[in-house]
């Protein structure tokens, strides 16, 4: 017997607390579409950002190493679906909504351009005339405008939710963009279990790969509190080089003992709180989603750690310095010379030529084209446009 889309919204209502997301309240889409027979809204979402050209491009974009430095590192399609399991372990942890849980998850990245925070601090540096670059906004540009997949209106037509989420995705190096709607301060309770999941998966993923690549060494670690605490606890010696089935069971305990704090604080917060619905999660003063002061602390050190000794090495510099090169000069020339771009740009560029919008500016729609490059595409294309010995 088939379980139609009523009877998984009714499940929702009985199984879901209080204060999750369900999907027969959304708010909808912009643009009206009839409901589908078997799957719910946010069902429906999630499947439309897996489908999109920016979700497969993800594929080679990369976190914090060029692809070009190995294929084995983490990109931002394997980021992805990290936050998304740690997601939804934790949405249903909590009993909140683990489609819509799992459709921000699946989206909070698709406007990173390549080359990680380095390329968008490079194409922010090159649009602070033209309002500026950031990866949020992109990415709801993505699924507003830029992605055409319906012959009746632009982008994904996504509901408010989901696009909200994305609005406001927030960690250390990620800002929330500011919704229209000012009674909704804060995201739903999906919406900050993606930003501690983000958190919880670029923390522990960066540091795998960063022992892996040999940029740090387990030594350095050794006062750090968090790695101490575990390495302790499964009585490995880390003074020494670390195998690799230690390495992964380090990182398999830290991510278990990461979201079990994280459940364990928010359950309390929740209580603590009495919030009954979506939007008193929305009124309160502070997110709820949280760990504990002593994981908070663990986690800023390491943060420090990270940020000083793996982000701020020479190697990962120098692929930071070779970025911002490679897309400062291609930004320039296609600027130039927009004969070079493929027609459908070159379409797009006519027509922001004779638009007052400073959303559709000749600047903005050579970003979304870099912006959307993957790694890649950007070095093939760098090398046709300025090596004289390599094919066009």
């Amino acid at each position: 017997m088939i379980l139609s889309r009523e009877e998984m919204e009714q499940q929702e209502i009985e199984r879901l607390a209080p204060y999750a997301m369900k999907s027969r309240h959304t708010r909808g889409r912009e643009y009206p579409e009839e409901e589908h027979a078997y799957r719910t809204v946010y069902q429906r979402d999630r499947d439309r950002i897996l489908h999109t050209t920016a979700f497969r491009r993800l594929e080679y974009k990369t976190q914090v190493f060029i692809t070009s430095e190995g294929d084995y590192y983490r990109t931002r399609l394997t980021h992805t679906l990290e936050v998304a399991q740690i997601g939804r372990t934790v949405a249903r942890a909590l009993r909140a909504n683990e489609d819509l849980t799992e459709a921000i998850c699946l989206a909070h990245d698709l406007g990173h351009g390549p080359f990680g925070h380095s390329g968008e601090a490079t194409l922010n540096t090159l649009m602070k005339n033209h309002g500026g670059f950031d990866h949020n906004l992109q990415s709801l540009r993505i699924v507003e405008k830029l992605e055409k997949r319906f012959p009746d209106f632009d982008g994904l037509n996504l509901s408010w939710e989901v696009r909200e989420g994305i609005m406001k995705h927030e960690t250390e190096y990620d800002c929330p963009a500011t919704l229209a709607d000012t009674l909704c301060r804060r995201g739903t309770l999906e919406c900050q279990i993606v930003n501690a999941a983000d958190e919880i998966a670029y923390i522990t993923s960066d540091l795998d790969d960063g022992l892996r690549s040999g940029l740090l060494l387990p030594q350095q670690l050794k006062e750090v509190g968090l790695w101490r605490e575990i390495t302790s606890a499964l009585n490995v010696d880390a003074t020494t080089n670390l195998s690799e089935m230690d390495r992964h069971r380090i990182i398999r305990r830290m991510i278990g003992c990461e979201v079990t704090d994280l459940v364990a604080e928010t359950d309390k917060r929740l209580r603590e709180s009495h919030v009954g619905s979506p939007d008193d999660i929305r009124a309160l003063p502070e997110n709820v989603v949280a760990h504990t002061p002593a994981m908070q602390r663990y986690n800023r050190e390491m943060k420090d750690f990270l940020y000083h000794n793996l982000y701020r090495h020479w190697r990962v510099m120098r692929m930071a310095n070779k970025a911002q090169r490679l897309l400062s000069r291609l930004f320039r020339l296609y600027l130039a010379e927009p004969w070079l771009l493929p027609w459908q740009v070159q379409e797009r560029l006519m027509r922001a030529r004779s638009s007052d919008d400073i959303q559709e500016s000749p600047e903005r729609v050579v970003c979304d084209y870099l912006a959307g490059m993957t790694d890649r595409f950007a070095q093939q294309e760098y090398q046709k446009l300025f090596d004289p010995l390599e094919r066009v």
